[in-house]
Protein backbone atom coordinates (compact mmCIF):
# COMPACT_ATOMS: atom_id res chain seq x y z
CA UNK A 1 0.00 0.00 0.00
CA UNK A 2 2.85 2.52 1.08
CA UNK A 3 4.41 1.61 -2.04
CA UNK A 4 1.21 2.51 -4.31
CA UNK A 5 1.11 5.88 -2.68
CA UNK A 6 4.31 6.48 -2.93
CA UNK A 7 4.79 5.65 -6.83
CA UNK A 8 1.40 7.74 -7.30
CA UNK A 9 2.73 10.94 -5.45
CA UNK A 10 6.25 10.53 -7.50
CA UNK A 11 3.71 10.64 -10.68
CA UNK A 12 2.02 13.41 -9.58
CA UNK A 13 4.73 15.50 -8.25
CA UNK A 14 6.46 14.39 -12.14
CA UNK A 15 3.18 15.73 -13.76
CA UNK A 16 3.37 18.94 -11.78
CA UNK A 17 7.12 19.41 -12.36
CA UNK A 18 6.04 18.93 -16.42
CA UNK A 19 3.52 21.55 -15.85
CA UNK A 20 5.78 24.45 -14.50
CA UNK A 21 7.97 23.30 -17.41
CA UNK A 22 5.39 24.16 -19.53
CA UNK A 23 4.33 27.93 -18.36
CA UNK A 24 7.71 28.75 -17.68
CA UNK A 25 8.52 27.68 -21.45
CA UNK A 26 4.98 29.72 -22.11
CA UNK A 27 5.79 32.88 -20.69
CA UNK A 28 9.13 32.84 -22.13
CA UNK A 29 8.39 32.17 -25.78
CA UNK A 30 5.76 34.96 -25.20
CA UNK A 31 8.09 37.61 -23.71
CA UNK A 32 11.69 37.00 -25.37
CA UNK A 33 10.57 34.83 -28.29
CA UNK A 34 11.46 31.71 -29.37
CA UNK A 35 15.08 32.42 -30.73
CA UNK A 36 16.17 34.16 -27.40
CA UNK A 37 15.13 31.29 -25.39
CA UNK A 38 17.44 28.12 -24.58
CA UNK A 39 16.37 24.84 -22.94
CA UNK A 40 19.28 25.92 -19.77
CA UNK A 41 16.90 29.52 -19.74
CA UNK A 42 13.99 27.31 -18.98
CA UNK A 43 15.57 25.16 -16.64
CA UNK A 44 17.18 27.92 -14.56
CA UNK A 45 13.83 29.98 -14.46
CA UNK A 46 12.30 26.86 -13.53
CA UNK A 47 14.56 25.30 -10.54
CA UNK A 48 14.87 22.31 -12.57
CA UNK A 49 17.99 20.58 -13.53
CA UNK A 50 18.67 20.61 -17.88
CA UNK A 51 18.49 16.93 -17.70
CA UNK A 52 14.96 16.98 -16.66
CA UNK A 53 13.55 19.18 -18.87
CA UNK A 54 15.19 16.85 -21.91
CA UNK A 55 13.42 13.62 -19.92
CA UNK A 56 10.46 15.10 -20.25
CA UNK A 57 10.04 16.93 -23.72
CA UNK A 58 13.43 16.32 -25.37
CA UNK A 59 13.99 19.21 -27.21
CA UNK A 60 12.95 23.44 -27.24
CA UNK A 61 10.92 22.33 -30.62
CA UNK A 62 8.69 19.72 -28.59
CA UNK A 63 8.28 22.33 -25.61
CA UNK A 64 7.15 24.81 -27.76
CA UNK A 65 4.75 22.45 -29.72
CA UNK A 66 3.53 21.22 -26.03
CA UNK A 67 2.75 25.21 -25.46
CA UNK A 68 1.40 25.47 -28.43
CA UNK A 69 -0.71 22.65 -28.06
CA UNK A 70 -2.52 23.47 -24.63
CA UNK A 71 -3.12 27.28 -25.95
CA UNK A 72 -4.60 25.72 -29.41
CA UNK A 73 -6.97 22.77 -26.89
CA UNK A 74 -7.74 26.45 -24.20
CA UNK A 75 -8.79 28.77 -27.23
CA UNK A 76 -10.64 26.25 -28.69
CA UNK A 77 -13.21 25.65 -25.92
CA UNK A 78 -13.32 28.78 -25.02
CA UNK A 79 -14.53 29.24 -28.42
CA UNK A 80 -17.31 26.72 -28.33
CA UNK A 81 -18.28 27.41 -24.76
CA UNK A 82 -18.90 31.35 -25.97
CA UNK A 83 -20.68 30.58 -28.67
CA UNK A 84 -22.82 28.08 -26.78
CA UNK A 85 -23.37 30.84 -24.51
CA UNK A 86 -25.09 33.30 -27.19
CA UNK A 87 -28.45 33.89 -26.30
CA UNK A 88 -30.41 31.49 -28.76
CA UNK A 89 -33.29 33.69 -29.16
CA UNK A 90 -31.43 36.61 -31.03
CA UNK A 91 -30.94 37.67 -34.77
CA UNK A 92 -27.86 36.15 -35.99
CA UNK A 93 -26.27 39.40 -36.74
CA UNK A 94 -26.00 39.97 -33.29
CA UNK A 95 -25.12 36.83 -32.11
CA UNK A 96 -21.98 37.59 -34.86
CA UNK A 97 -21.37 40.57 -33.08
CA UNK A 98 -21.28 39.40 -29.51
CA UNK A 99 -19.70 36.86 -30.64
CA UNK A 100 -16.22 38.94 -32.30
CA UNK A 101 -16.36 41.83 -29.58
CA UNK A 102 -16.24 39.33 -26.92
CA UNK A 103 -13.39 37.20 -28.45
CA UNK A 104 -11.48 40.16 -29.01
CA UNK A 105 -11.80 41.18 -25.34
CA UNK A 106 -10.60 37.35 -24.56
CA UNK A 107 -7.60 37.89 -26.83
CA UNK A 108 -6.56 41.02 -25.54
CA UNK A 109 -6.50 39.46 -21.53
CA UNK A 110 -5.48 36.11 -22.41
CA UNK A 111 -2.63 37.40 -25.17
CA UNK A 112 -0.49 34.13 -24.71
CA UNK A 113 -1.88 32.72 -28.22
CA UNK A 114 -1.44 35.67 -30.15
CA UNK A 115 1.86 36.27 -29.56
CA UNK A 116 2.84 32.77 -29.43
CA UNK A 117 1.22 33.37 -33.73
CA UNK A 118 3.47 36.70 -34.19
CA UNK A 119 6.81 34.79 -33.28
CA UNK A 120 5.86 32.10 -35.02
CA UNK A 121 5.23 34.17 -38.34
CA UNK A 122 9.07 35.87 -37.53
CA UNK A 123 11.05 32.50 -38.01
CA UNK A 124 12.50 32.02 -41.11
CA UNK A 125 11.13 28.88 -42.20
CA UNK A 126 7.78 28.63 -40.88
CA UNK A 127 7.86 25.76 -39.45
CA UNK A 128 6.34 26.44 -36.33
CA UNK A 129 3.62 28.70 -38.11
CA UNK A 130 2.36 25.91 -39.49
CA UNK A 131 2.71 23.33 -36.84
CA UNK A 132 0.32 26.19 -35.08
CA UNK A 133 -1.88 26.08 -37.89
CA UNK A 134 -2.33 22.90 -37.98
CA UNK A 135 -5.40 22.49 -36.65
CA UNK A 136 -7.48 25.82 -38.51
CA UNK A 137 -10.39 23.33 -40.10
CA UNK A 138 -10.83 22.69 -35.86
CA UNK A 139 -11.13 26.45 -35.64
CA UNK A 140 -13.29 27.04 -38.80
CA UNK A 141 -16.01 24.13 -37.68
CA UNK A 142 -16.23 25.97 -34.40
CA UNK A 143 -18.09 28.95 -35.68
CA UNK A 144 -18.70 28.28 -39.09
CA UNK A 145 -22.03 27.81 -38.34
CA UNK A 146 -22.39 31.07 -36.60
CA UNK A 147 -21.32 33.12 -39.82
CA UNK A 148 -23.18 30.69 -42.33
CA UNK A 149 -26.22 31.40 -40.23
CA UNK A 150 -25.45 34.88 -40.47
CA UNK A 151 -24.93 34.98 -44.63
CA UNK A 152 -28.19 33.55 -45.02
CA UNK A 153 -30.37 35.83 -42.67
CA UNK A 154 -28.52 38.79 -44.45
CA UNK A 155 -27.62 37.83 -47.76
CA UNK A 156 -27.03 41.04 -48.80
CA UNK A 157 -24.38 41.90 -46.57
CA UNK A 158 -22.47 38.94 -46.43
CA UNK A 159 -19.61 38.44 -44.64
CA UNK A 160 -16.25 36.17 -44.74
CA UNK A 161 -15.59 34.45 -41.84
CA UNK A 162 -11.73 34.57 -42.73
CA UNK A 163 -11.46 38.18 -43.05
CA UNK A 164 -13.76 38.67 -39.44
CA UNK A 165 -11.10 36.78 -37.79
CA UNK A 166 -8.32 39.14 -39.39
CA UNK A 167 -10.07 41.92 -38.13
CA UNK A 168 -10.06 40.60 -34.58
CA UNK A 169 -6.22 38.90 -34.95
CA UNK A 170 -5.10 42.65 -36.47
CA UNK A 171 -6.87 44.06 -33.10
CA UNK A 172 -5.08 41.84 -30.79
CA UNK A 173 -1.72 42.14 -32.07
CA UNK A 174 -2.24 45.63 -32.60
CA UNK A 175 -2.61 46.29 -28.68
CA UNK A 176 0.55 43.95 -28.04
CA UNK A 177 2.90 45.03 -30.47
CA UNK A 178 1.89 48.78 -30.22
CA UNK A 179 1.63 49.60 -26.78
CA UNK A 180 3.45 52.96 -26.47
CA UNK A 181 1.12 54.22 -29.22
CA UNK A 182 -1.61 53.52 -26.87
CA UNK A 183 -0.18 55.61 -24.62
CA UNK A 184 -0.46 58.45 -27.01
CA UNK A 185 -3.90 57.87 -27.92
CA UNK A 186 -5.09 58.04 -24.88
CA UNK A 187 -2.34 60.15 -22.63
CA UNK A 188 -4.40 60.41 -20.19
CA UNK A 189 -5.19 56.82 -19.17
CA UNK A 190 -1.58 56.56 -20.02
CA UNK A 191 -0.81 54.69 -16.56
CA UNK A 192 -3.91 52.37 -16.21
CA UNK A 193 -3.42 49.56 -18.82
CA UNK A 194 -7.25 48.25 -18.27
CA UNK A 195 -8.07 51.66 -19.50
CA UNK A 196 -6.12 51.42 -22.55
CA UNK A 197 -7.00 48.03 -23.39
CA UNK A 198 -10.86 48.80 -23.01
CA UNK A 199 -10.24 52.39 -25.28
CA UNK A 200 -8.75 49.99 -27.91
CA UNK A 201 -11.58 47.29 -27.85
CA UNK A 202 -14.17 50.35 -28.42
CA UNK A 203 -12.99 51.07 -31.52
CA UNK A 204 -13.25 47.29 -32.30
CA UNK A 205 -17.02 47.32 -30.17
CA UNK A 206 -17.74 50.54 -33.07
CA UNK A 207 -16.64 49.00 -36.10
CA UNK A 208 -17.94 45.47 -35.05
CA UNK A 209 -21.43 47.48 -34.32
CA UNK A 210 -21.70 48.99 -37.75
CA UNK A 211 -20.68 46.48 -39.71
CA UNK A 212 -23.30 43.98 -38.49
CA UNK A 213 -25.87 46.71 -38.03
CA UNK A 214 -26.23 46.79 -34.23
CA UNK A 215 -27.87 49.89 -32.77
CA UNK A 216 -25.72 52.10 -30.13
CA UNK A 217 -28.35 51.26 -27.43
CA UNK A 218 -27.83 47.29 -27.80
CA UNK A 219 -23.73 47.64 -28.25
CA UNK A 220 -21.99 46.19 -24.81
CA UNK A 221 -20.85 48.85 -22.89
CA UNK A 222 -18.69 47.10 -20.07
CA UNK A 223 -16.93 48.95 -17.18
CA UNK A 224 -13.71 46.64 -18.08
CA UNK A 225 -13.00 43.30 -20.26
CA UNK A 226 -13.20 40.85 -17.71
CA UNK A 227 -17.09 41.96 -17.34
CA UNK A 228 -17.49 40.11 -20.79
CA UNK A 229 -15.38 37.23 -20.57
CA UNK A 230 -16.09 33.70 -19.46
CA UNK A 231 -14.10 32.78 -16.34
CA UNK A 232 -11.71 29.79 -17.70
CA UNK A 233 -8.75 29.40 -16.83
CA UNK A 234 -5.88 28.30 -19.26
CA UNK A 235 -4.85 24.72 -18.30
CA UNK A 236 -1.14 25.62 -18.15
CA UNK A 237 -1.88 27.87 -15.22
CA UNK A 238 -4.60 25.73 -13.76
CA UNK A 239 -2.45 22.80 -13.70
CA UNK A 240 0.18 24.47 -11.16
CA UNK A 241 -2.04 26.42 -9.28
Amino acid sequence: MNERKQGRRSAETAEQTKCLILKVAADMFCELGYERVSLRNISEKAGVSHSLIRHHFGSKEKIWQAVSDTLDEFMQSYMAELINALPQNTPSNRKIYLFMVQMLAFALLNPHPIQMIADAIRQGDNALLEYFLKSKDKFAAIFSDLFGDYNVEFPDSQVDQWESKWQMLVFAHGALSLGPMMQETWPQDAQNRDKLLINHWGLFNTIMANQFGIAKEDMLQPAKLSDIVIEVRCPIDELIA
